[in-house]
């Protein structure tokens, strides 16, 4: 009887794992335009930085459009004007479409810039504010 009840609650935790990891399939593919569209938080060291709006629409050279808001200021390497999907996530594009941060897709709602410094740079689904 005791080792019945062993095998079942096994048994319950390998679907639970596996509805776990069957949940978020999304990590390490390229953003698609009907997911980007809408409000990101870009994120450093545990706190919000500034809201970042994306766009499903195309933006000549910028590939996808993009709009930051004014209180990013130095938090990015310069204007953000587009994004565009990559090989595993997306990056946020300037205006003439070169990039200037590129993110690998973590999950469905958070891609992650690995930094130099150690300090990295995420973007996840949903502005600061709500």
């Amino acid at each position: 009887m005791k080792l019945s009840i062993i095998v079942l609650a096994a048994a319950g935790l390998a679907l639970g794992a596996g509805a776990a990891l069957a949940a978020d399939n999304e990590a390490g593919v390229p953003l698609t335009p009907a997911e980007a569209a809408g409000g990101w938080t870009l994120q450093s060291g545990g706190r919000a930085i500034c809201r970042i709006d994306l766009m499903a629409s195309k933006a000549g050279g910028a590939g996808y459009g993009a709009r930051a808001a004014d209180d990013c200021g130095g938090a990015l390497p310069g204007a953000v004007a587009g994004w565009a999907p990559t090989g595993d996530g997306m990056a946020l594009t300037s205006a003439d479409g070169h990039v200037l941060l590129a993110f690998n897709r973590w999950s469905n709602s958070l891609f992650v810039s690995h930094q130099a410094s150690g300090v990295d740079i995420q973007l996840q689904r949903g502005g600061p504010n709500g």
